[in-house]
């Protein structure tokens, strides 16, 4: 998901520079594949293949997780591997709403309310890092990581038809990490990628510019 170091149990990472920018690694070269591979899932969409609609999106959803760990792994960070992924990430849960008007447009009216209130956030804290820093944020929080995993279990309940009630929490929880983005940016003096929470950001604004 995100190109992070590890933290310690109960401490947050600490932010450190970055390796040049690296377009050629293999965590990259999966966002790339989430990017184009989610229009694919569109396109299932329209030809009718709920299920496989959800299983593309688990595939996709799955090199979320691994990009990150890779990255690590095989020492492959880099500044440029954060933006590639947030681009990636916000790629896919746009084909993810496009392929739910095709296949589930009943269920985005009927949920409008919450799914509107997402995206509104979404906007928000997109809308407040470009005016302060000129770029989108990519701070990929443990926030974050806890939304990839409840928007998971809200796919595959609405498209199974099981609840909407994991879709209304996944949502309550994109909300709620909006909101702690847009307090990073507010309290950050330069941009940064990797800052796994409001609390690291707090200690990274005493830090100098790189």
């Amino acid at each position: 998901m995100d190109e992070s170091m590890s933290s310690t149990a109960d401490t947050d990472a600490v932010s450190v520079p970055l390796p040049p920018d690296r377009w050629a690694t293999l965590p990259n070269a999966l966002c790339v594949i989430r990017f184009f591979g989610s229009w694919i899932m569109v396109g299932l969409a329209v030809a009718g293949f709920p299920q496989w609609v959800v299983g593309f999106f688990l595939f996709l959803a799955a090199t979320d997780w691994v990009d990150g760990k890779l990255a690590i792994l095989l020492n492959q960070r880099s500044s440029i591997g954060p933006k590639i992924d947030t681009i990636a990430d916000v790629t896919l849960y746009a084909c993810l709403l496009l392929s739910l008007v095709y296949l589930r447009s009943d269920l985005l009216v009927q949920e409008s309310g919450w799914i509107g209130l997402a995206l509104l956030s979404y906007a928000g804290s997109c809308g407040f890092s470009l005016i302060k820093f000129k770029q989108f944020p990519s701070y990929h929080t443990r926030a974050a990581k806890t939304c990839w995993l409840l928007m998971i279990a809200g796919v595959i309940a609405v498209f199974l038809q099981w609840s909407t009630w994991p879709l209304r929490i996944a949502m309550l929880g994109v909300t709620l990490t909006n909101v702690e983005a847009m307090l990073i940016t507010a309290t950050l003096r330069h941009p940064l990628s990797d800052i796994r929470s409001f609390r690291q950001a707090r200690r990274e604004r005493h830090r100098p510019a790189p």
